[in-house]
């Protein structure tokens, strides 16, 4: 297995990945997408973590390292998308990415990272508090914008 960031070439296994997170469906590949690819993977403070095994993408998170005039003007760090194929369940694969996204946010000087899901499940939520993450601090709002 392999931890890294992505690359130009992960665009169609990562889409394909995330068709099992909220029911995505595959999108059309075209000039658009691809442009936004290419802007994703410039963005310094983007960063798409990918977990590779036998040639094939099988976990990914992306954070989102924010600068900030707070705390010390330390930025800190948001975790979204956080997603392992079905298949491949269970291996410590999303532990490991969150691993790495984790170093990245340390490396950057962050003072927090931030977490949200959707997961109402008791096991769920005790893989995030074992990967260190707590629900006790903050409370969550979203505001969905259609």
């Amino acid at each position: 297995m392999e931890i890294r960031e992505a690359s130009e070439n992960d665009l169609i296994p990562l889409l394909s990945l995330y068709t099992q997170l909220h029911d995505n469906v595959m999108p059309v590949i075209d000039g658009g997408i691809k442009t936004l690819w290419d802007e994703i993977l410039s963005d310094k403070s983007h960063h798409v973590i990918v977990a590779q095994a036998d040639g094939k993408i099988v976990s990914s998170c992306v954070i989102v390292i924010v600068r900030n005039l707070t705390h010390g003007q330390r930025p800190y760090a948001l975790i979204e998308n956080l997603i392992t194929d079905a298949a491949h369940r269970n291996r410590g694969l999303a532990a490991s990415v969150l691993n790495y996204a984790g170093e990245l946010a340390r490396a950057e000087n962050c003072y927090k990272i931030m977490l949200m899901t959707g997961a109402k499940d008791d096991k769920t939520l005790r893989f995030y508090e074992n990967a260190g993450y707590n629900r006790g601090d903050k409370t969550a709002f979203i505001q969905w914008l259609e």
